[in-house]
């Protein structure tokens, strides 16, 4: 049997580079391990980590196609970060004028949540512990 000890990374391809990386940055906070520009490939490759840990690979390629839909596409249907106060987070999100949706209840777990939309739409989800 194969075993699996961790989501390693998550990979993000990007439209808006710096637009992208202010979001994932100083809206999320996630930190800056290293930024690489790959000269062949026109490409940033941008390593986060949140609380220390690597989790996001954000890339710039020029003209990558769109996202086919929101959220149903075939791939990654979304992230999901949890939180500690989602009232908390979604007043942060609106001194960013970032809007939130409309928190629900997970129906499994009673659990709040909400979803936000990356600069690319690729949506986010906001879950409290």
């Amino acid at each position: 049997m194969l075993t699996l000890n961790k989501v390693h990374h998550i990979a993000i391809l990007c439209s808006d580079y710096q637009k992208s990386k202010t979001f994932y940055t100083e809206v999320l906070g996630l930190t800056i391990i290293r930024e690489i520009y790959r000269e062949e490939r026109q490409s940033y490759k941008l390593d986060l980590a949140l609380n220390g840990i690597y989790i996001i690979e954000l890339f710039s390629f020029p003209d990558p196609p769109k996202r086919p839909s929101r959220p149903e596409a075939v791939g990654l249907r979304h992230l999901a970060f949890e939180v500690i106060n989602l009232d908390e987070t979604v007043a942060f999100l609106n001194t960013k004028n970032i809007e939130a949706e409309p928190i629900r209840i997970d129906e499994t777990t009673q659990k709040r949540f909400t979803f936000i939309a990356d600069p690319d739409l690729l949506p986010i989800e906001f879950y409290e512990r």
